[in-house]
């Protein structure tokens, strides 16, 4: 298994992380297997090109102050406005033993409600698997489409079709098909939108009054 190999820079406090950050790189700590917590940096380019290449899950080699170590991306912080990394936790594994995993949960194929007028909804969007590092999958897809008008998905209609061993319990939801809207909801709907607009508009004339009055 040829993994791609991610280089790393030590971080002596965090009084280093805007200017690490300025620089284009993503403070970090790495822990875990044979591995002391330590604070690193690494380079957000290289990375997110790491990421696109063995996913979300896939292991990857952190070069440790001279020190290969396999690790998984284990969470991350992104700044809400700009959309950059701003933190991130690496877990060291040992890759013969199986460790937990969240994944993606994928729809495939057309829902029979959906064909009816119904609307298909994700009640949770990723499952917890235990599998060995090298099998960690990108996604797990699930076929929905027998679902039909207000049925309801669950995990344990689907585990056996699953390769890995999922955590959550049977009663799990994955996906339910709600049905169409009656024309009395819809007129209801626009009703309600046509309320709001009308208060924002009043709240908008209103404004300039109150300015006025300060």
């Amino acid at each position: 298994m040829t993994m791609t190999k991610v280089t790393t820079q030590k971080r002596e406090s965090k009084k280093e992380n805007t200017s690490l950050r300025a620089k284009g790189f993503v403070p970090a700590v790495v822990y875990g297997y044979k591995t002391e917590s330590t604070a690193i940096a690494v380079e957000e380019i290289e990375l997110i090109k790491t990421l696109r290449e063995v996913g979300r899950n896939g292991v990857m080699k952190l070069d440790v102050d001279g020190k290969s170590v396999n690790a998984v991306l284990t969470d991350y912080q992104q700044d809400p406005i700009k959309g950059h990394l701003v933190h991130a936790d690496f877990l060291a594994i040992n890759m013969s033993e199986e460790l937990e995993v969240s994944v993606n949960v994928t729809p495939v194929g057309d829902a029979a409600g959906v064909n009816e007028g119904g609307s298909l909804t994700q009640a949770n969007y990723r499952v917890t698997v235990r599998v060995k590092p090298s099998d960690i999958p990108d996604h797990i897809e699930v076929d929905v489409s027998e679902l039909a008008i207000g049925d309801t998905l669950t995990l344990g209609e689907v585990r056996d079709k699953i390769d890995f061993e999922v955590l959550e319990e049977d009663d799990y939801a994955l996906f339910s098909v709600a049905a169409p809207r009656s024309d009395d909801e819809l007129e209801e709907l626009d009703s309600t939108d046509e309320e709001t607009d009308a208060t924002d508009v009043e709240a908008t004339e209103e404004a300039p009054e109150e300015e006025k009055a300060e």
